[in-house]
């Protein structure tokens, strides 16, 4: 844990007591601080208090010898509208921060030598986040990883000498850290997303931006308009900015073809790694992911040797176009955090030859948007709530059956890629749907496919190369 010693001898309000909170409540009691907690919760509030964690209702307090107000990530700071607690933060003149400044904050005032990898983005953030640690560890660096995927931040190990800090940031957590500071800020993609809780795209994007404006060097993804203009604002004051970029040629920073991680300087291009025959960075979307990951790890200090093995002995992220077994020449691929169709997009867009597995608790707009792939399906298998819409939907353009279940789709599945003439089927469960119909949540849909993929005769965990 680290310790909030930053807060030490200071009132503190905190609100919001799940996972994270808790988390928090328990690093200021550890550092010091005189600290009040609340939850809308009350049986959140008593687990709290069960701790010895002190607890008050923050609209009966005296906010004006509160410092600060700590909030938890999930509550909302702006939009639709600030929480009570900040609007009673707000009258008192009383900042606003969350977990991630404490951080921030405790790494500065710990003068340890320290790498700090701070990840925002859209789309690939855990991937991302993942991969980075994955290469890290690999090369023998102690990288604590959490934030937005895994652990809590402030449950990490305290600063300490080469310690490296790698954290997936939501914008929610942006917004509640004014001076992060991390040493490689990457910033992958933006597309319209919480916009419920930021109002405007381009107040979203703002509070994107902070997190690479405050980073050392600032990893940016120039694939779309708003990550692009962000890239040239930051350069145009100075700022350290490594460009990257999974669909076009740049005259100066990393990018992908065919394949290939490519590194361009002032129009010289060199070839730093290839992707093919590393079965969990497939698609460009992955080839983003590693292009990120490539630039950060030089940024804490790897060679490039050590990036390339750390990128081809990556397992991949459980549940995100996971390879998980082989039947023959058969592979079975788990993609059950496909929960919509925007989702599903990058594991349809990176196989061939697919016996797909879709249908849960429909999303709006169902799987229209997939049409462009659905050339690429040998047989679709539908399942739960969403079966007869994505029949519509798929029509004559492909061949479909309602399985009902997973594992009644899984055997049908099964069978039929053992006869498919492909140079290599993937049944692929990338359902474009909720979980919610017959799940209790992504996570458990795709432990029953791997269940029932596991249970089929003859088969054998995943290994080797996945082509497509």
């Amino acid at each position: 844990m680290i310790a909030a010693r930053t807060f030490s001898g200071t009132r503190v309000a905190l609100f919001g007591l799940g996972g994270s909170g808790l988390a928090t409540a328990r690093a200021l009691v550890a550092g010091g601080a005189d600290a009040i907690c609340f939850d809308d919760n009350p049986a959140s509030v008593e687990k709290a208090r069960a701790e010895g964690i002190a607890t008050a209702d923050l609209r009966t307090i005296d906010w004006s010898g509160v410092a600060t107000l700590v909030l938890s990530p999930g509550v909302p700071l702006t939009h639709p509208n600030p929480h009570w607690s900040v609007d009673l933060a707000h009258a008192a003149g009383v900042p606003v921060i969350g977990d991630v400044e404490i951080l921030a904050r405790e790494r500065r005032a710990s003068g340890a030598q320290t790498d700090f990898v701070a990840i925002t983005g859209t789309n690939g953030k855990s991937t991302t986040t993942a991969l980075i640690a994955h290469i890290l560890k690999s090369a023998g660096r102690d990288a604590q990883l959490g934030g937005n995927i895994g652990r809590a931040v402030l449950t990490l190990d305290p600063p300490a000498d080469g310690r490296a800090y790698v954290v997936e940031c939501s914008s929610y957590q942006i917004d509640l850290a004014p001076s992060l500071d991390a040493s490689a800020g990457i910033l992958l993609n933006l597309t319209p997303d919480h916009l419920d809780r930021h109002g405007t795209m381009a107040h979203y994007a703002a509070v994107k931006e902070r997190l690479v404006a405050g980073a050392g060097v600032s990893i940016i993804g120039v694939d779309d308009d708003w990550c692009r203009a962000i890239a040239d604002r930051l350069e145009a004051t100075g700022k350290r900015v490594v460009r990257i970029s999974k669909a076009q040629r740049l005259a100066d920073g990393l990018f992908h073809q065919d394949g290939k991680l490519l590194e361009a300087t002032r129009g010289q291009v060199a070839e730093i790694a290839d992707l093919s025959g590393i079965a969990t960075l497939r698609g460009a979307h992955n080839a983003q992911n590693a292009l990120a990951a490539f630039a950060a790890a030089r940024a804490c200090g790897l060679c490039d040797d050590e990036i390339r093995a750390g990128l081809a002995s990556f397992a991949g992220l459980a549940h995100r176009m996971q390879p998980v077994a082989r039947l023959g020449k058969t592979v079975f691929v788990n993609d059950s955090k496909a929960t919509n169709a925007d989702a599903a997009a990058p594991a349809l867009s990176s196989f061939h030859d697919i016996f797909w597995i879709a249908g849960g608790l429909p999303k709006e707009g169902g799987i229209a948007s997939l049409q462009p792939y659905f050339a690429r399906i040998a047989k679709a298998y539908l399942i739960g709530e969403a079966a007869a819409g994505f029949a519509a939907t798929l029509g004559s353009d492909v061949e479909y059956e309602i399985a009902g279940t997973l594992e009644a789709a899984v055997e049908r599945a099964a069978a039929d890629a053992s006869h498919a003439d492909a140079r290599e089927p993937v049944v692929l469960l990338s359902p474009a749907c909720a979980s919610f119909d017959q799940f209790a949540n992504f996570e458990k849909r795709g432990e029953a496919f791997v269940n029932a993929v596991m249970a089929i005769e003859g088969i054998s965990q995943a290994g080797g190369h996945v082509h497509g």
